[in-house]
């Protein structure tokens, strides 16, 4: 299912757009846009999906989406039934990367909300907030002075941006089929080869480390074993194949550097709860 592009021109006069949805199901649209979105969900429940993440979301949930990756909010079924009595209500913000001005980004007192948007590549889950978002974006609405609402929006993301707990989305996978832009040797050439076999040796090499002494490494920067991380980045390219019908699933397996359709199906259910087929079959 190829994602649609969402057309927002219409909001670029002004630096970022907030508004409050309250409608009796959300947008059933796969779909990107340019901008980044912080999407706050006051009620309503059904499965989230970002990138090659598939979750289920509930009421209170905060969420930001970095500027193209593909997203839906897909409510459960009885929400689309006639006279159903439920609502689908959240708040939104749109708003573009550089909305305030590279130069400010590029400062040092607020190189946090540049990182900040670099995570939002991959959609961000913010787990227990220590300050009501829902207030202040509520504040943000009801503000009239445009420089005051510029300001109470900064304000929202400084305090996002401080935030520790949360939780990354879609996986570097499915984002990185081609090499980001400032990434480092060992980085590039994972990226450059996660389809081919690669041997924990050649990476080594490129780190300038005996093969132990870089498995050490990787694990303390990564948190998980270099062989666990090649197998989420080919999953996570499976899925974007497998999202966008490129494929049939034994096509996609071979293309994403699986040796055999078994390994491959054994892998995908650990990492994403669930074979290729179901994971299909919930996109479409």
């Amino acid at each position: 299912m190829k994602p649609k592009l969402l057309d927002r021109s219409s909001t670029q006069s002004k630096p970022f757009a907030v508004r409050e949805n309250t409608v009796p199901n959300f947008l059933k649209i796969w779909h990107y846009h340019p901008e980044l979105e912080l999407v706050v969900i006051k009620a309503s429940e059904g499965t989230r999906f970002v990138g090659d993440s598939i979750e289920k979301f509930e009421p209170g949930e905060v969420i930001l989406i970095g500027k193209n990756l593909p997203h839906m909010w897909l409510n459960y079924d009885s929400y689309f039934q006639k006279n159903s009595g439920l609502i689908a209500s959240a708040y939104s913000i749109h708003f573009r990367e550089d909305f305030v001005g590279k130069a400010f980004l590029n400062l040092n007192s607020t190189s946090h909300l540049s990182n900040l948007f670099e995570k939002a590549r991959r959609g961000i889950r913010f787990l227990d907030l220590n300050f009501s978002i829902q207030t202040a974006i509520r504040q943000l609405i009801e503000e009239k002075d445009d420089f005051q609402k510029l300001m109470q929006l900064l304000r929202i993301l400084h305090q996002l941006a401080k935030h520790e707990k949360i939780t990354l989305l879609s996986s570097e996978g499915y984002l990185n089929t081609k090499i980001s832009e400032g990434s480092d040797e060992i980085h590039e050439y994972i990226f450059k080869n996660f389809k081919n076999s690669i041997q924990l040796n050649d990476v080594a090499s490129i780190a300038g480390m005996n093969p132990s002494a870089f498995s050490r490494y990787f694990k303390r920067i990564h948190q998980k074993t270099f062989s666990r991380y090649l197998i989420e980045i080919r999953i996570g390219y499976a899925c974007k194949l497998l999202i966008e019908n490129k494929s049939n699933i034994s096509a996609v397996c071979y293309e994403s550097g699986f040796n055999n359709l078994s390994n491959f199906n054994k892998q995908f259910r650990k990492i994403k709860g669930l074979n290729p087929s179901e994971f299909i079959r919930l996109h479409q």
